[in-house]
């Protein structure tokens, strides 16, 4: 069944007893049982979406210092999001050092990376030091600040589709987990279908 949660009005990352709380636990694949401790923040503050992750993991490693490259391949947080009538979707990955990935999207293929230029307004604060990491039994947070303009949106939505992931495609154990869950045999997280529900408050 599709998660939904109700996204509250904040004041900022400095008051985190405004923020509506969840985990990041659905195994949708068997053969990747693996399920890291995974809670997520979630607020807006009218003109952008605030998160942050708190991970807890058996191995925490980034090997990625590029934007853009393959941070899903390192201890990773996803925001998958988009309007519910548009034909695109946004993904933002970030691995625990905090570097980015940011796209819009049709699909996992059709799609168009963020510029530098593009991605500025996005803030992205990791606990950790931002240089490459490679420990046992890690322990991080990361926040990301993603604003309504960078999704193509005039003001403050009332609803978005989205879902939030943690994978580790290097990491032991490898690892693909979902707060929504998903429905496809294979490992999948560009399946905007399987999104669930953000409800803005005012």
């Amino acid at each position: 069944m599709r998660k939904s949660i109700r996204v509250p009005r904040v004041d900022g990352f400095d008051h985190p007893e405004q923020f509506a709380t969840d985990t990041i636990e659905c195994i949708n694949w068997s053969e990747y049982p693996y399920k890291p401790s995974v809670r997520f923040h979630i607020g807006h503050n009218g003109t952008s979406l605030l998160v942050r992750y708190e991970v807890e993991e058996a191995h925490t490693k980034a090997v990625c210092t590029t934007a853009n490259g393959p941070v899903w391949k390192d201890s990773c947080v996803e925001l998958f999001v988009k309007e519910p009538e548009s034909a695109f979707y946004f993904n933002f990955e970030t691995n625990c050092i905090g570097v980015g990935l940011s796209a819009k999207r049709r699909s996992r293929t059709d799609c168009a990376h963020f510029t530098a230029e593009q991605a500025a307004p996005i803030v992205r604060r990791s606990s950790l030091p931002a240089e490459p990491i490679d420990i046992k039994d890690g322990k991080w947070s990361l926040e990301i600040e993603l604003p309504f303009a960078v999704l193509d949106i005039e003001g403050t939505p009332e609803r978005l589709l989205a879902n939030l992931y943690k994978c580790g495609d290097d990491t032991d154990p490898v690892h693909f987990v979902s707060w929504s869950p998903i429905g496809v045999e294979q490992p999948d997280f560009h399946r905007p279908e399987w999104f669930g529900e953000l409800i803005l408050e005012r």
